[in-house]
Formats: C-alpha cells, structure tokens, sequence
C-alpha cells in the first residue's frame, strides 16, 4: 500500500460519506420526521441535521475532496488543457463540473431552507443528491490508467 492508496481511500470514503449522508437524510430521516413528529418538531430536528450536516460538509468532506483530488490529479498529470481530451480528460471535466453544481445546489438549499423557502430547498435537496449521484457515476467511468 502506498500514500496514494491511502490518499485515494480517503476521496472516495469522503464521497462516500458525503453521498450517503443525502442518502440517508433523504431515504431514513425524512420520512421518520414526517411521519412521527408534529411541523414544529419536525422543522427543529431537520434544521438541526442539516445545520450538522452542512457543518460537517464545509469543514470535512469538501476540504478532504479537495486536497485529494488535487493531489490525485496532479500525481495523473491532468492540465486544463487534458480536460478537452477524449476519454479520462472529458469525463474528469464533466466529474469536476456536475461536482461544482452540486455544491452550488447544495449552498443554494442550505440557504433557502434558512430562509423560508422550502419548496426551492427541497428542490435543490434533490438537484443536489441527483447531481451527487451522477458525480459518482462518472466516478466510476473514469478509465483506470
């Protein structure tokens, strides 16, 4: 095992962590919240988790996904101008900006739910962990080179 296995291991739990966290917000503590607690309740409990969440997205997993894709696509060689190439440059490109549109989706949702817009939170809620899983999809294609 070598560093790079150990920085690889460490983008792709953070994804996973990141990913499943929506997954898990979404599929589990959603419908509990709504099916047992009252609108008042409910709205504490889930500003709450996604307050916890957001905390730990902006000082965890984006800092993590960062660095480390950074480092794996320096120790790649990847260039701005590779982004262009068929093949692991394009699919990279499409990775890196589906990944910046989650993240916008995500700031957008974290404000217009503290907001009182829960319609647009909730729809970008859902933009988000779409986008999230077409990140991993792409992920996923990714020659292994």
């Amino acid at each position: 095992m070598t560093w790079w296995s150990v920085i690889r291991f460490l983008h792709v739990l953070s994804a996973a962590l990141w990913v499943g966290g929506q997954l898990t917000v979404s599929v589990v503590v959603l419908p509990l919240a709504r099916r047992h607690l009252d609108e008042r309740r409910r709205a504490t409990v889930l500003t709450a988790v996604g307050r916890r969440f957001g905390i730990l997205t902006a000082a965890g997993f984006l800092p993590v996904q960062l660095g480390t894709g950074l480092a794996l696509a320096w120790r790649k060689g990847v260039t701005w101008s590779s982004l262009a190439d068929p093949g692991y440059g394009r699919i990279l490109a499409a990775k890196l900006l589906l990944f910046c549109a989650v993240m916008a989706a995500a700031g957008v949702h974290g404000w217009a739910g503290g907001a009182g817009r829960p319609r647009l939170a909730r729809t970008m809620a859902v933009s988000s962990l779409v986008g999230s899983l077409g990140v991993v999809l792409l992920a996923t294609a990714l020659p292994a080179t």
